[in-house]
């Protein structure tokens, strides 16, 4: 079985408090587009979501980035038309929220894909050398397949992205599905 996690896909990310940019809004189509899909096919969607609370000292992210994705803010809504097609979803995508990098430090992530047969993921989202590698990186030590489509993540850092995207293939064995 198979799940697509979206990482981060946020107002905040995108446009926001942090933002990516035109490069997260470009990828826009292409995230829902496989959002949709998985979802029509059965297969399990997460929406890993990054989030914060303000004035929290002692995260360590306060020391590298400004506020954002902070809790009740409509920075952490899912961005463009990814969030209106989650409004529409009713259940059939699974919200997790995440206070670190990756989508599996700190939550029940692994346990809730080997409950589901989940062998392999797809990884899509923001950003590519942060919250995608991070996350990627644990699938990797966890055994699982991994997939990242490529022109669907993005970064705010053009060479970090490059090396992001080689580091997956070359390193962590995982496929980068190139569709564009």
């Amino acid at each position: 079985m198979k799940a697509l996690i979206v990482i981060d896909y946020t107002v905040d990310f995108v446009v926001g408090k942090l933002p990516v940019g035109e490069p997260g809004v470009e990828i826009e189509i292409r995230v829902c587009e496989l959002a949709r899909r998985f979802a029509e096919q059965g297969d399990w969607v997460v929406m890993a979501v990054d989030l914060h609370e303000e004035g929290d000292a002692f995260h360590p992210e306060t020391r590298l980035f400004p506020p954002h994705n902070l809790r009740g803010t409509d920075g952490r809504r899912l961005y463009g038309k990814l969030d209106e097609w989650f409004a529409e979803a009713e259940g059939a995508v699974y919200w997790m929220d995440k206070t670190r990098y990756s989508a599996f430090c700190g939550t029940d992530l692994e346990l809730r894909l080997r409950e589901r047969g989940v062998d392999e993921i797809h990884l899509i989202g923001v950003c590519t050398d942060i919250c995608v590698l991070h996350t990627a990186v644990d699938a990797y030590n966890k055994g699982f397949r991994t997939v990242v489509h490529a022109d669907a993540v993005a970064s705010f850092n053009p060479q970090g992205h490059e090396w992001a995207l080689g580091h997956f293939e070359n390193v962590l064995g995982a496929e980068v599905v190139r569709d564009y």
